[in-house]
C-alpha cells in the first residue's frame, strides 16, 4: 500500500512561501506609503511589532503603549489599519495556495503520491486487490456533488475575488519566469493589482441580495468547475481506460431555492437563479465551439471525413465560399447558432457572436453531444485523434456533466411552513377545519388518503395567503424548470426541521398539487422530485431512523419511491446539532444516525430491492459546524454510509478558500472522489468495537450534560454572548440575503436558541473563543474518567488512547478539536470580556469558558499523549504562527471600535458620520479576521 509522500527534509522547501509572502507584504507597504503617506505606513508596522511584544507578553512596558495607541487611533486611522492588515491576510491566503499547488507539483514530479489524490487512491485500491472493472462499477453508480450554498457570514465582495485571482494568477506565473526583466514586468503587474484592491472597498453598502449571491457562487465556474471537473475526468478515463464512466460527480447549489427563513427567497428568485445558472453552462459551451472552429480548419481536400460528419456540415446554414471545403468549420458554425438559439430559448439572452443567424435550437444537451460526436467520430477516421483531447473531449464531458442546467437546484423549506400552507388548503376545501390540531396518526392518515386521490384541492376563487400562494408558486416554478432545462435541474425537496412522518407526506401533498407527483399513491403514483428530510437537533438525529422506517411502512411509499428512481436523499445536520448539544455529541449523534439509517435501508433493499440511500452532509467551514479536511471526514464515516453516494454542502467564505483557485478547487475535488472510493471500496472504518461504541456513549452524555449546563442552564450566560462578540455588529453587516436570527427570537437561552447555527459560530470564531468548536468535550473525558486515583480510571483511559489509535472516527474528531484549540486564543479573547458592562458577570462566564477550555486541552493531553498544538500538523502550525500576528492587531482594534460603538450607542447627537466610520471599522475588521483565519462561518 502506498504511503504519503513525506516532507522533504531541505530546509529551504518553504523559502519560495517566505519569498512570495515577503514580495506581497513589501508591494502592499509600498502602496499603502505611495497611497496614505510615509505616516501611515510607519503607523502600521508600528502597531505590527506592539502586537507581537503583546503576544509574547514579555513586555509590560510594550503592552501599555500598544493599549495607549488603540485608544488614541481615530476612526479614520483605524479603518487604515484593518483595511491594511485585512488585505495582509488575504494576500498571505494567495501565497499560501500557490506554494500547496507548488509542493503538489514537487511531490508528483519526485513520484510520490499524496493521500487525497486519486493517483494515490487509485494505487492504494490496486495494491488491495480492487479490480478496474470493480471501480468502474461503482462510478456507474455514484453520486458524488459538493453543494454550494450561502449564508450570513460570506463576507467577499466579488470584486475583491475578481482582484485577488488575477493576483494568484501573477504569482503562479513568477514560478516561470527568469530574466529580471519579466520578473520586473511581473512585478509591476502585481502592484497594479494590489492598487487596485487598496482603492476598492471591501464591504458593500447595502445588503447583499439573492441575485448577488447567485452571481458570486457562478463565477466560480468559468474559474474552475467548468474547465477542472472535465479534467478530472479525463484523469480517471485515462488510469481505468475502457471503463465508461457517467457524470457521478455534478454540482449542486441552494442559492435561489433555500427559502428556509429567507424571506427573499420565491419562485422567481428560482426563475432567475435556473436562468443564470442555465446561460453560464450555455456560454461556455459556446465559446468553446467558436475555439473549436478555429482549431478544425482542416479541408476535405486533405482529409476524408465521414459521411455522418459531412452531412452534419451539408445541414449547417453556413455558405460562406471560404469554408467551402472545411466540413468542420461549417458543421461548428450551423452548431453554433443552433446553440445561439438554445441560449435564447432558455435565458431570453443574445450570443455575443453570430455567423450565422441562431436557428433550430437544440431541444436538450444530448442532440449537441450527438453531434460532438459525429464530429469526434470524423477525426478518429481520419487519423486526426490528436485533436480531440485538448478541446473536443473536455467539452463533451461538461456537457455530459453540466448539461444545460449547470448545477442541480435545490427547493429547501421548513416543515411548519409546508404544514401551514397543507392547512389552508384542507380549510378551505372544506376538507379539515384545523389540520395542525391533528394527532400525529391523524394527519398522516388524512395524508394518504387526499394522496391516494386525483383530486386537487385548490379551491377556484378563494383568497389564499400570501405564503401560501408563495409556497405553491416555488413548486410550479419547479415543475416548469425541470420541463425546460431538464431532469436535473432540481431534484430534491429539503424539509428542514423534519420532526414526523407528515412532515415528508405534507411535501408530497403539495408535489401533488402541482403535477410534481403524478399519479395516485397505492397504484401509479410517480414523483419528480425526492422528498428529503433534514434532521437537524440532537432530538431529531435520535429519532430519524424511526422517521424514516415509518414513512417506508406507509402503504404506497416503497412503490412510489422505486417508481421515481429508487432514490432517497436523508440530509444531517452539523451546525444545529452542534449548537443544541456539542461537539462530540454531535459528532455522536450523526454518527448513530447514519448507522441505524445504513440498516434500516438494507432492510428495504432486501423487502423491496430498493432505494438507495444517499447521505447529505450539511457540513460548514469550522469544526463546529462539520468542517475539518473533507478528505479524513468522508473516511471517518461508519461502515457502509458512504457506498459511492455522498451530498456535502459547501458554504461561505470557505467556498472561496476552496474553489477561487482553479488548481486547489481540483484538488479539493480530487478530495471528494478520492476519499468516496477509498470508502466505498476499502471499508477503512471497519464495525467500532462495543467497547469504543459505549465509551462514546457515556462521553457523549457527559459533554452533553457539560455544554448545556454552560450554554443554556446559566441564566448569564446568553447576555454575556451578545455583549463579548461581535454578534450584534454581524447582524449589522451587508454580507447575506438571509437574517442572523429566526423570526421570534426571544431572550436569554431563548436568544440562543433562535440564532442560527452560522452567525452563532461566526461571532465565537471572531472573538477566537471558537467555542461550538470544543465546548463540552473536555468535561466530558474529565466525567468519564473519574479521578486519578479512582478505580478504572487507569482502564478507561487505556481504552480512550486505543479509540484514538484504532478508531478513525474518534481520531478525526480529536485531529479537529487540536485544530480549532490551536486556532483559539483565550488570551485575545479576554480582550472582549471588557465589552460586558456587568463586570462580575463577564469574569465569572469567561472564567467558566476557560476552565471548559483547559478541560479540553488536558484531555486531548491525556488521550494523544501530545501536549503541543498541531504536533502531528506541522504545516499548519507553522501557517498559524506565521498569520497570528498579522490578525492580532485586528481583534485588538475590534474590541476598541465595538467599546467606541456600543459608547456612542448611548449618546445623543452623535455626529451620523463619526458613527459610520466607526461601524466600517468593525465591518472591515470582521473581513480580515475571516480571511486570516480562513474557516470561520
Amino acid at each position: 500500500m502506498p504511503r504519503p509522500a513525506r516532507p522533504s527534509n531541505a530546509p529551504d522547501k518553504d523559502q519560495p512561501l517566505r519569498d512570495d509572502i515577503r514580495l506581497l507584504g513589501r508591494l502592499l507597504g509600498e502602496v499603502i506609503r505611495d497611497l496614505e503617506g510615509r505616516e501611515a505606513f510607519e503607523l502600521v508596522e508600528r502597531i505590527r511589532q506592539l502586537s507581537v511584544a503583546w503576544r509574547r507578553g514579555q513586555d509590560a512596558t510594550a503592552a501599555r503603549q500598544f493599549d495607549r495607541l488603540l485608544k488614541g487611533l481615530s476612526a479614520d486611522q483605524a479603518v487604515m489599519v484593518i483595511r491594511a492588515f485585512s488585505y495582509f491576510s488575504h494576500l498571505a491566503n494567495i501565497a499560501e495556495d500557490r506554494h500547496h499547488v507548488r509542493r503538489r507539483e514537487h511531490h508528483e514530479r519526485e513520484g510520490h503520491l499524496q493521500a487525497g489524490s486519486l493517483a494515490y487512491s487509485l494505487e492504494t485500491l490496486h495494491a488491495a486487490g480492487v479490480r478496474p472493472s470493480e471501480i468502474g462499477a461503482l462510478l456507474a453508480r455514484a453520486h458524488i456533488a459538493p453543494v454550494l450554498t450561502a449564508h450570513p457570514t460570506e463576507v467577499q465582495r466579488k470584486s475583491i475575488l475578481d482582484a485577488e485571482r488575477s493576483v494568484a494568477q501573477l504569482i503562479q506565473q513568477r514560478d516561470s519566469l527568469h530574466s529580471e526583466r519579466e520578473r520586473a514586468r511581473n512585478e509591476d503587474q502585481l502592484r497594479a493589482r494590489i492598487t487596485q484592491l487598496w482603492q476598492t472597498r471591501m464591504l458593500r453598502y447595502s445588503k447583499l441580495t439573492v441575485g448577488d449571491e447567485i452571481e458570486n457562487a457562478l463565477s466560480y465556474y468559468p474559474a474552475t468547475f467548468l474547465s477542472e471537473i472535465p479534467r478530472l475526468y479525463a484523469e480517471l478515463e485515462a488510469a481505468l481506460p475502457g471503463q465508461p464512466l457517467p457524470p457521478f460527480l455534478r454540482m449542486g447549489h441552494w442559492i435561489g431555492g433555500d427559502r428556509d427563513g429567507n424571506p427573499n427567497v420565491g419562485a422567481a428568485t428560482l426563475r432567475h437563479a435556473l436562468s443564470r445558472q442555465s446561460e453560464v453552462a450555455l456560454r461556455h459551451y459556446l465559446t468553446e465551439l467558436h475555439e473549436l472552429g478555429a482549431e478544425l480548419s482542416i479541408s476535405a481536400r486533405l482529409a476524408q471525413v465521414t459521411p455522418a460528419m459531412q452531412a452534419l456540415a451539408e445541414r449547417s446554414p453556413d455558405r460562406n465560399e471560404h469554408r467551402l471545403d472545411e466540413p468542420y468549420r461549417r458543421a461548428l458554425t450551423g452548431m453554433y447558432a443552433r446553440l445561439a438559439a438554445t441560449l435564447q430559448a432558455l435565458t431570453g439572452t443574445e450570443a455575443l457572436r453570430h455567423a450565422v443567424a441562431p436557428q433550430s435550437p437544440y431541444l436538450s444537451p444530448a442532440d449537441l453531444l450527438e453531434d460532438l460526436r459525429v464530429i469526434e467520430a470524423s477525426l478518429r477516421h481520419h487519423h486526426a485523434q490528436a485533436l480531440i483531447a485538448p478541446r473536443l473531449q473536455p467539452l463533451m464531458r461538461a456537457l455530459h456533466v453540466f448539461g444545460f442546467h449547470l448545477a442541480t437546484l435545490d427547493l429547501r423549506q421548513s416543515s411548519d411552513q409546508h404544514e401551514a400552507v397543507v392547512a389552508e388548503l384542507l380549510a378551505a376545501a372544506r376538507i379539515e377545519s384545523d389540520y395542525s390540531a391533528l394527532s400525529e396518526t391523524a394527519k398522516r392518515a388524512l395524508l394518504l388518503r387526499l394522496l391516494g386521490e386525483a383530486r386537487p384541492l385548490r379551491v377556484l376563487g378563494h383568497a389564499y395567503s400570501e405564503r401560501s400562494l408563495g409556497e405553491l408558486a416555488v413548486f410550479e416554478a419547479a415543475h416548469e424548470a425541470l420541463q425546460r432545462y431538464g431532469r436535473d435541474a432540481i431534484r430534491h425537496a429539503i424539509i428542514s426541521h423534519t420532526e414526523s412522518v407528515s412532515d415528508l407526506l405534507e411535501v408530497l401533498l403539495l408535489c401533488k398539487e402541482v403535477g410534481l407527483l403524478r399519479g395516485s399513491l397505492g397504484r401509479d403514483a410517480v414523483c419528480a422530485l425526492i422528498v428529503s428530510p433534514l434532521f437537524e437537533t440532537i432530538a431529531d438525529l435520535r429519532e430519524a431512523p424511526a422517521i424514516m422506517e415509518a414513512f417506508y411502512a406507509l402503504p404506497g411509499i416503497p412503490e412510489m419511491v422505486m417508481a421515481s428512481g429508487g432514490e432517497q436523499d436523508v440530509m444531517l445536520g452539523y451546525s444545529d446539532s452542534n449548537k443544541d448539544g456539542g461537539v462530540f455529541t454531535s459528532n455522536w449523534s450523526l454518527y448513530r444516525a447514519e448507522i441505524a439509517l445504513v440498516e434500516l435501508f438494507e432492510r428495504l433493499r432486501q423487502r423491496h430491492g430498493g432505494p438507495v440511500l444517499r447521505l447529505f452532509h450539511g457540513r460548514g467551514g469550522t469544526v463546529g459546524r462539520g468542517g475539518g479536511p473533507s478528505y479524513q471526514a468522508i473516511l471517518a464515516q461508519p461502515p457502509g454510509t458512504v457506498n459511492g453516494q455522498i451530498r456535502l454542502t459547501e458554504q461561505g467564505e470557505v467556498i472561496a478558500s476552496k474553489y477561487a483557485n482553479a488548481e486547489i478547487g481540483r484538488r479539493n475535488l480530487e478530495t471528494l472522489v478520492a476519499a468516496t472510493l477509498e470508502a466505498s471500496l476499502l471499508h477503512p472504518t471497519q464495525s467500532a468495537p462495543k467497547s469504543f461504541l459505549e465509551a462514546a456513549e457515556d462521553l457523549s452524555d457527559a459533554s452533553f450534560a457539560a455544554y448545556r449546563q454552560l450554554v443554556y442552564e446559566n441564566p448569564c450566560f446568553a447576555d454575556y454572548f451578545f455583549a463579548a462578540t461581535p454578534i450584534r455588529e454581524i447582524a449589522e453587516l451587508n454580507i447575506g440575503s438571509r437574517p442572523a436570527k429566526r423570526p421570534g427570537s426571544g431572550g436569554g437561552p431563548k436568544a440562543i436558541e433562535g440564532l442560527r447555527a452560522i452567525p452563532w459560530g461566526f461571532s465565537w470564531g471572531q472573538s477566537r473563543v471558537a467555542l461550538p468548536g470544543w465546548c463540552g468535550f473536555g468535561s466530558g473525558v474529565m466525567s468519564y474518567l473519574g479521578a486519578a486515583d479512582s478505580p478504572g480510571h487507569a482502564k478507561r483511559l487505556a481504552l480512550l488512547r486505543r479509540m484514538h489509535k484504532q478508531w478513525p472516527f474518534f481520531r478525526t474528531l480529536l485531529s479537529n478539536l487540536d485544530m480549532v484549540l490551536a486556532k483559539s486564543d483565550l488570551d485575545l479573547a479576554a480582550r472582549y470580556v471588557e465589552l460586558v458592562e456587568n463586570k462580575k458577570l463577564g469574569r465569572r462566564v469567561f472564567a467558566a469558558i476557560r476552565a471548559e477550555f483547559a478541560h479540553t486541552e488536558e484531555a486531548l493531553r491525556l488521550i494523544t499523549g501530545e501536549a503541543q498544538r498541531l504536533a502531528g500538523n506541522p504545516a499548519l502550525a507553522r501557517s498559524i504562527a506565521h498569520r497570528f500576528p498579522y490578525i492580532d492587531p485586528l481583534n485588538h482594534l475590534q474590541v476598541e471600535l465595538m467599546r467606541r460603538y456600543r459608547a456612542l450607542s448611548t449618546e445623543r447627537n452623535v455626529d451620523p458620520e463619526v458613527m459610520e466610520r466607526v461601524q466600517r471599522g468593525i465591518h472591515l475588521s470582521i473581513n480580515g479576521i475571516a480571511a486570516g483565519l480562513r474557516n470561520t462561518g
